[in-house]
């Protein structure tokens, strides 16, 4: 009889192992998630607070962004990005470019970017504008939209950001990303700042600006919000938290209810007659 309860025995000390093993890494899994969730939070209420600052004008963009030939460390672009500036200066018109397959209200066109000449004093420096999103004409690919361009000086509001994130290129066109009518045409797929820089030979700082307000210039300025991605991971947690609950539950039910509690009688143990 004590030989035939060892198995047993042994079945049931592994299978509380198992059943702690999962229900720890479960725990920890949610544990991780959570703080995830707070470092993206964090971040969040971080970018939230830069963009409340005053804004930025010609004179605290020149003395704070670099050019982009100069080192910028992570500290430094932590201080600088998603920062309010308003500027004045002069548009570039002939150095405009249009970024292919670029999305905004789930349609596809370009976004444009010009390049902006500070006002005096600090006519010497070039800053990259994203000015907004253009539809493109499907029957011509090599068509450029229209976009009104102003020939004077401009005051501009928006905020600092980088470069336009890049998209896979099918082919390469040299400094400029790639060029759909093969001609160096302004249709790109990505716009590089240094690159930009040395073809052009502008003084370019490091830093792109993200043109908010109207569209009085028929640019789409609809920019996506900056998702932290907070409530992702709050429900990862969730998953793992639940996953554990189920696995201590089952334990409980198989290994201890229906163990010792639920165990059928044996036959020979019916209660006697008085």
């Amino acid at each position: 009889m004590r030989s035939s309860r060892i198995p047993d025995l042994w079945r049931f000390v592994l299978i509380t192992l198992a059943a702690l093993l999962c229900a720890a890494v479960a725990a920890a899994l949610g544990f991780w998630q959570l703080d995830r969730a707070a470092q993206k939070q964090a971040l969040s209420d971080a970018i939230a607070r830069q963009q409340a600052l005053a804004p930025w004008h010609n004179a605290q963009l020149a003395a704070k962004v670099p050019l982009v030939t100069e080192p910028m460390d992570a500290g430094r672009a932590r201080e600088l990005l998603h920062r309010p500036v308003q500027l004045q200066g002069r548009w570039l018109a002939e150095q405009t470019v249009f970024l292919d397959n670029r999305q905004m209200q789930g349609r596809v066109g370009f976004y444009v970017l010009t390049p902006l000449r500070l006002a005096a004093p600090y006519e010497h420096l070039v800053i990259i504008v994203q000015r907004g999103w253009a539809p493109r004409n499907f029957m011509e690919r090599t068509a450029l939209p229209e976009v009104q361009t102003p020939d004077g000086p401009v005051t501009i509001a928006g905020r600092l950001e980088s470069p336009p994130s890049k998209l896979l290129e099918l082919e390469a066109a040299g400094d400029g990303g790639a060029d759909p009518d093969g001609q160096k045409s302004r249709i790109l797929q990505n716009a590089d700042i240094a690159q930009w820089a040395r073809r052009s030979g502008l003084p370019l700082l490091g830093l792109s600006l993200v043109q908010t307000g109207t569209a009085g210039d028929g640019l789409l300025r609809d920019w996506p919000q900056i998702d932290a991605g907070v409530q992702k991971h709050y429900g990862y947690a969730a998953q793992w938290f639940g996953l554990g609950i189920l696995v201590v539950l089952l334990y409980v039910w198989f290994q201890l209810v229906r163990r010792f509690y639920l165990r059928p009688r044996a036959p020979g143990a019916a209660a006697q007659p008085r």
